[in-house]
């Protein structure tokens, strides 16, 4: 049922533009997910990279208030998520990802990008119905239980989508979707097996894009037979959640069953300091293209689909552009670096702009202020609406980064939601603990 929530109201005056501290979740077992920070990629790696998936159903909540039946891949022992969780092995592997289906029909998973998959020991095959319609690209897990075994050698190093083979076009929609990250052998810190795709490590973000039809997800849940031909999206996601929530740390506690932030959060480039740039994932998980724009900053697009961006000699073809536009079904990967192009210093170069007057900082509802001051819009220069005793943490900037296609920047219609993060960039000596 759709549900409005009035309860949820009261957290989005509580949603920062600085993502919160979170605690440190770690999941024993063969399958784990290592510390949890803040903001970035999470992990589910597994020591035998063996991985165990239910297709379940749950519910995902959006900033309007508005909370939508949804299914999904949980791992192993745990509740529904969406996104799925991110799968994360190494080049060359044997890989095992065991379906286990509540589903009240037949579902499977397809790894686009992964050669000679196996299912139950035998090779995946398309599946059709009794007249030979095709109702499956994969072997598929029978409803109320069912289970199918797949087993792979993870492929180049890369970024990938896995999903729903069946009903692609209801199953995929419904939420059956997650990302699989193939690392390099011996380099962790590459993207792929370039060494001029290192990033830092500490700096990798996933954009899981998708969208939602609440009339699909209400007829599914009611049992009722829904008209493709009047598809039409509301809600666009990254990871999962819509604007404001992209920006809440990974984990927030209001937001039990989507786990994944979308904030970036990096410092600009030093050669001694900060000598890597941050890696971004894009995967398209919808049905239409995705522009997606990172406002004040370029990035490099160094791989898609899993392969990098080279000529047949290895000749490096990657690009700096300002819009990533991602393809139905497309992984594009980046690396982002920040320049301090007029080398602030708070002492012999501040740069300072004063603060607007106060009828022009937004305020509210509650008594912080969207007004994001820095070093750049005047430091704490200025008189601050009562209450306020500084509208940031240590004096750090943030860009928009959103959907270019604008109607995929709003929650059902309503502007500045849907499809849209911000990238923070802190000063370069860093923000104190």
């Amino acid at each position: 049922m759709l549900r409005l929530d009035h309860g949820r109201w009261k957290r989005l005056s509580a949603v920062p533009l600085v993502a919160a501290i979170v605690a440190v979740l770690l999941v024993p077992g063969p399958e784990q997910v290592a510390a949890s920070p803040p903001a970035g990629l999470e992990c589910l790696t597994s020591r035998d990279n063996a991985f165990d998936l239910t297709a379940t159903g749950g519910y995902a909540g959006m900033p309007d208030g508005n909370t939508i039946y949804m299914w999904s891949y949980a791992a192993s022992g745990g509740e529904f998520q969406l996104p799925g969780p991110t799968l994360c092995v190494t080049s060359g592997v044997r890989v095992t990802v065991v379906l286990h289906n509540t589903l009240p029909e037949p579902t499977s998973i397809t790894f686009p990008g992964q050669a000679q998959v196996l299912a139950d020991g035998q090779p995946a095959q398309p599946e059709t119905d009794a007249g030979g319609t095709l109702t499956s690209l994969t072997t598929t897990a029978a409803a109320g239980n069912g289970s199918v075994t797949y087993t792979f050698t993870a492929g180049p190093p890369g970024t990938y989508l896995y999903q729903s083979g069946t009903d692609v076009q209801k199953q995929v929609q419904m939420g059956l979707y997650g990302a699989l990250v193939v690392r390099p052998v011996g380099h962790p810190d590459r993207e792929n097996d370039r060494a001029d795709s290192a990033f830092d490590t500490d700096h990798e973000y996933l954009y899981l894009l998708g969208e939602i039809d609440p009339d699909l997800h209400l007829a599914v849940e009611r049992k009722r037979a829904y008209d493709f031909t009047k598809y039409k999206a509301r809600y666009f996601t990254i990871n999962g959640r819509s604007m404001p929530d992209t920006l809440a740390p990974n984990h927030a506690d209001w937001l039990p069953d989507q786990p994944y932030g979308a904030l970036i959060h990096i410092q600009p480039y030093d050669p001694v300091h900060n000598p890597k740039p941050a890696l971004i994932r894009y995967l398209n998980a919808g049905s239409v293209s995705y522009p997606f724009h990172p406002h004040g900053s370029d990035e490099q697009l160094i791989a898609r689909d899993g392969r990098p961006a080279q000529g047949p000699g290895g000749q490096d073809l990657s690009f700096s552009n300002f819009l990533i536009d991602v393809a139905p079904g497309q992984t594009v990967d980046t690396l982002m670096v920040w320049q301090d192009a007029e080398h602030w210093n708070p002492s012999t170069n501040p740069i300072p702009v004063p603060l607007p007057s106060l009828q022009d900082q937004i305020v509210g509802p509650g008594p912080e202020t969207w007004f994001a001051e820095n070093p750049y819009l005047g430091g704490e220069q200025g008189e601050l609406p009562p209450g306020v005793v500084q509208n940031n943490q240590c004096g750090e900037y943030y860009h928009v980064a959103h959907s270019h296609a604008l109607e995929q920047a709003t929650n059902y219609g309503a502007s500045f939601g849907g499809m849209m993060t911000l990238i923070r960039i802190d000063p370069p000596a860093g923000c104190p603990a």
